[in-house]
């Protein structure tokens, strides 16, 4: 007998392979990238080339020459005072604002509320954290201004003078007053995710070990909870500290604050000096780029807790 295979029965036997191994692989255009042209168009003209611009304005002069003569102006005392109070401004709308808006989720997601409210406040809140500029500082002045409808009230009905108080909706509280209206929405929005990742049988097993409601939130929920609300209190700083329209809407230049210096500069009320006003705004961008820092890194080690 040969030892030699029949090249006829071979084929017999083992036929050609078939299937998607044998289809011949092609490079073919992902058409699902396309979705996202539009975004990427829109962010890269309206974000990053405007940052960019900013970042070499403020290593520049009027000719273009490289100089740190703008970032130098940053430490003078008018300009160190901007920044002082806007940071002022921003750590305390950001406070009360993460605050009321924690009680509040607090209350929606594990009190004793109604159901029926969770939509409703859900929904208000996603459009009051963006509602600012002149609409809403129009709103407070119509409100809490000198002529305002609750001011008034207040003064012909029970005999409160707000201004005799001290309020004045055109001073540093009044502006705070003013944030909280988009920093508690905002708050609201982010923590109630994190307040539905707490687990029942977290509860459940303190309760079997004796814990009090207070030493369940004292040792269990809050040490769980604080990555997520330090990282939304940073963003809310960030969000209060880069807020321009509604400030200047509502203060004009009676509150010297960094983004009505910053128009001021670029605009050329003050000295003229864009390049200045370039600083100024690198200026922002650093502090708020590393309070979002801040709340990005807070915010995953949070979700690795609560999944």
């Amino acid at each position: 007998m040969s030892d030699t295979t029949d090249p006829v029965h071979s084929a017999h036997q083992t036929p050609p392979a078939t299937g998607p191994s044998a289809v011949p692989v092609r490079a073919r255009l992902n058409l699902n990238w396309l979705g996202i042209v539009p975004f990427a168009l829109f962010v890269t003209l309206f974000l990053i080339a405007p940052t960019m611009k900013i970042v070499l304005g403020a290593f520049q002069r009027a000719d273009g020459s490289f100089t740190f003569e703008n970032i130098a102006g940053l430490f003078t005392p008018s300009i160190l005072s901007s920044y002082w109070i806007s940071i002022k401004i921003s750590l305390a709308s950001s406070f009360f604002g993460a605050l009321i808006g924690f009680l509040m989720a607090a209350a929606m997601v594990l009190g004793g509320l109604p159901r029926a409210i969770r939509a409703p406040l859900m929904t208000f809140s996603g459009v009051a954290s963006n509602f600012a500029g002149v609409p809403l500082a129009f709103a407070f002045l119509a409100t809490l201004g000198p002529l305002g409808l609750v001011t008034v009230f207040l003064k012909t009905e029970l005999g409160i003078n707000l201004r005799m108080l001290g309020f004045n909706i055109l001073s540093f509280w009044g502006l705070t007053i003013t944030y909280l209206f988009f920093q508690i929405p905002l708050m609201i929005l982010i923590v109630t995710p994190a307040l539905d990742g707490l687990k029942r049988e977290w509860r459940e097993a303190a309760d079997c070990l004796g814990a009090s409601a207070t030493q369940y939130w004292r040792m269990v929920a809050l040490p769980i909870l604080f990555p997520t609300i330090l990282g939304t209190f940073a963003l809310l700083f960030a969000n209060a500290f880069g807020a321009v329209a509604t400030a200047i809407a509502l203060t004009g230049s009676s509150l010297n604050i960094v983004p009505i210096m910053l128009f001021a500069q670029i605009r050329g009320d003050v000295l003229g000096n864009p390049h200045l006003g370039y600083a100024m705004a690198f200026g922002m961008i650093l502090i708020t780029g590393l309070a979002n820092v801040l709340y990005i890194v807070l915010r995953m080690r949070s979700e690795r807790w609560l999944k």
